[in-house]
């Protein structure tokens, strides 16, 4: 049987799924995350949803070939309206996909009871990581894990959550909502990377502000603010 060779963004998704799990990958990328989950035996079953029908045939074709259509069940619909309670579901990723479409998908997913509240979250915004973390502190969700990894020039940052009945919600603060609950602590080189080039945009965006003929000087002072902070977070003291 032909494997999947997954890449470096894809294994560290795959690292968070809990061994055994029953996983609903959502936008599932011809379904490698599942196949390779699968073939390693790592997890019992999945669901690998796709909104759209190219890539559901797509990942149709990968798994058949395979001959795992018996493991891994490829659905059409938009977003966690491809699952059920009766899949029993125990994990659920969400990986490429903007903060705000990934927050709006767990958002409809636990008003049209999709979401049970018992499910790991691995989740991987491309941008707005922030919207993401604001959702699961108030949807009552700790953040159990962060990562950042790097591929092809890119940094991708990972998010993983549970929902903890035994124990409170965490008090995060506003700095945990924006650089991470456990990335800001770490500080490594990939995050110190990551809002480095966050500063060299806003010090352009400033620049820009202030060749303008009639220079914003309240915008320019919250940019100023953001590089200030930024700065400060980086000392990795914090």
């Amino acid at each position: 049987m032909e494997s999947v060779t997954l890449s470096k963004r894809l294994k560290k998704a795959g690292e968070y799924v809990p061994k055994g799990a029953i996983l609903a990958d959502i936008g599932s990328d011809h379904a490698y995350l599942p196949i390779n989950l699968v073939q390693i035996g790592h997890v019992q079953k999945a669901i690998a949803g796709e909104v759209v029908k190219g890539p559901y045939e797509h990942a149709h074709k990968e798994v058949e070939k395979r001959q795992l259509l018996g493991a891994i069940d490829i659905r059409l619909g938009d977003g966690l309206e491809v699952i059920k309670q009766t899949d029993h579901i125990s994990a659920v990723s969400i990986c490429g996909m903007g903060g705000g479409l990934i927050r709006d998908i767990l958002d409809r997913g636990v008003k049209d009871d999709r979401l049970n509240g018992t499910e790991r979250l691995i989740l991987q915004p491309n941008v707005g990581e922030q919207l993401v973390r604001r959702w699961l502190v108030r949807q009552g969700y700790s953040i159990v894990s962060e990562a950042i990894v790097e591929e092809n020039a890119k940094l991708y940052e990972f998010i993983v959550a549970e929902k903890k009945p035994d124990r409170p919600t965490p008090d995060y603060s506003e700095r945990d909502m924006k650089y991470g609950v456990f990335l800001r602590k770490d500080c490594s080189s990939l995050f110190q990377k990551k809002w480095k080039q966050e500063i060299e945009k806003l010090q352009f965006v400033s620049q820009q502000l202030k060749k303008a003929s009639i220079p914003d000087s309240s915008k320019i002072e919250e940019v100023e603010r953001d590089i200030a902070e930024i700065k400060e977070v980086l000392t990795c003291q914090n």
